[in-house]
């Protein structure tokens, strides 16, 4: 099934941002576009912001004039949901709610050809429900764009439960034909970017309601460590508290209130207290005329220790090793049949975040994960009210000898970084093997849609195949509510790779 042809006229139905983004999309794609909208008068209007735009990509040198004219001369606005009907697909993009998305398919399904693809861009509603309005539910399914929808590449091709192969394949081609880049995934909530991206949300507020960091010391440590564009915090400001919780609650709703997507307390009450973010002037930070941006905690200078002892494999912190020996502290190795540490001058221990924390052993503090050892420009230490202040600064000295600004966080088992990638990473073996998506789609869509550094699954090849699975093991033993409990998908994921390695 090939995708459909450019004579073939395409509608898009609703015209708010999206609905413009969605048409500019298939306009510029060279179809004929009509666009629909309820209220009157605000298809014209959405035409002559289209036909805006394409000027100024004219003006910018990305369109030529003679394609901006053979533009709006394709685009239509229509007051009658009765002119779609020659129409070979029309994408819905109203209003969030099932009763109204249910009625205007069952009113389209009368006026469309047979063969007519019927999509929804919804974001939170199940694409099966919505379908299960329709007589013929088979050429029904979501086609999630994000937004803005002329830029990002990313578009989920949603199969609803009825939905027929043929029309996934078609919808499919027809979005690559578009220039974008479509991923398969069945009808789950939140399809998969939304679905997967929810730790990256939930573990940053829960470590400032631990009181573990501040959130610009959390942004910063997961910009400036994790490779993440954005830490948490900027990202929902820039979203919208609201939508953002709203996103939350849907997928946790939809999952029936699953303990690993329990919306945050904190951010509940900054929505209550109507700091939405950006759009409202104060949000996580202060957008204000006069607002200043907080600054990380960032630790004073400390002497760099002399010599530090490695002990075990440093597994993902192997980077390290080369680090510190061009900064010419001097590495002793020995080997360890158990443990995983740098030893310090001090008898102190450092050790990558692993899920426990620092005040069940004497005289440890934990260093968070990095995407690229060599690459960060900042690192988080934690310890206990029993690590000694001796073992601390070395620890803090060593790292700030390698280049790095170093932020002291609470004792926080799995810190940061660590825990945010170990929980993406479970929740993407989960949909797999709960056949949401394939591992390529996910790596696809996690980089694409939310501007991942490393799909989950590149992150799990890079971290190995049991590191994600031992340090949520370890956090579920210290806090049992079932948030932190390995899937079964990542416990199988783990226990194969230590069958095949000879362990047990």
């Amino acid at each position: 099934m090939t995708a459909i042809d450019l004579s073939s006229p395409v509608a898009v139905v609703g015209t708010g941002t999206m609905g413009q983004g969605i048409a500019q999309v298939a306009l510029t794609a060279g179809h004929p576009v009509l666009l629909h909208d309820a209220l009157p008068g605000r298809a014209r209007e959405a035409a002559e912001a289209i036909g805006a735009r394409l000027d100024r990509l004219v003006a910018k040198g990305r369109l030529g004039a003679d394609e901006r004219d053979a533009a709006r001369a394709r685009l239509t606005p229509v007051e009658h949901l009765g002119e779609l009907a020659d129409c070979a697909l029309v994408v819905e993009a109203v209003l969030e709610r099932l009763d109204v998305k249910q009625e205007l398919f069952r009113e389209l399904e009368g006026i469309v050809s047979a063969d007519c693809l019927l999509a929804t861009n919804t974001s939170s509603l199940s694409v099966t429900a919505v379908g299960g309005a329709l007589a013929s539910p088979g050429r029904f399914l979501g086609l999630h764009f994000f937004n803005p929808a002329p830029l990002l590449p990313l578009v989920e091709v949603v199969s609803g439960y009825a939905t027929d192969v043929t029309s996934v394949t078609r919808a499919y081609e027809t979005a690559r034909a578009w220039g974008k880049t479509p991923v398969a995934c069945a009808d789950t909530p939140g399809f998969i970017v939304n679905r997967i991206a929810r730790p990256f949300y939930a573990e940053a507020f829960a470590v400032l309601e631990a009181q573990g960091a501040d959130p610009a010391t959390i942004d910063a440590v997961l910009r400036e460590s994790g490779g993440f564009r954005m830490g948490a915090f900027e990202l929902t400001d820039l979203i919208g508290q609201d939508v953002n919780e709203s996103v939350t609650h849907s997928v946790w709703n939809s999952f029936f209130q699953d303990v690993r997507f329990t919306p945050s307390l904190a951010q509940r009450r900054l929505v209550e207290s109507g700091r939405l973010g950006r759009k409202s002037g104060q949000g996580w930070f202060d957008y204000g005329e006069d607002g200043e941006r907080p600054e990380p905690h960032t630790a004073e200078k400390e002497k760099p220790p002399a010599h530090v002892t490695v002990e075990g494999d440093l597994g993902p912190a192997a980077g390290l090793l080369p680090l510190i020996r061009e900064a010419g502290i001097l590495v002793h190795e020995e080997d360890e049949d158990q443990g995983s540490r740098l030893a310090l001058p001090s008898g102190g221990q450092l050790v990558l975040a692993d899920g426990q924390t620092a005040v069940e052993f004497r005289d440890v503090v934990y260093f968070d994960l990095a995407l690229d050892y060599r690459a960060a420009t900042r690192i988080a230490l934690s310890a206990s009210q029993d690590t000694s202040s001796r073992t601390l600064a070395e620890a803090i000295g060593l790292f700030q000898a390698l280049g790095k600004d170093v932020s002291v966080i609470g004792d926080v088992p799995g810190m940061i970084v660590a825990r945010t990638v170990a929980r993406i990473v479970d929740l993407a073996h989960d949909a797999v093997a709960k056949g949401v998506a394939t591992e390529e789609d996910i790596d696809t869509a996690m980089r694409l849609g939310v501007n991942y550094p490393l799909g989950p699954f590149e992150w799990s090849r890079r971290l190995g195949r049991s590191w994600a699975y031992e340090l949520l093991d370890d956090l579920h033993l210290r806090d049992p509510s079932g948030r932190y409990a390995p899937s079964l998908a990542l416990y199988r994921h783990a226990y194969a790779t230590d069958k095949r390695e000879g362990t047990s």
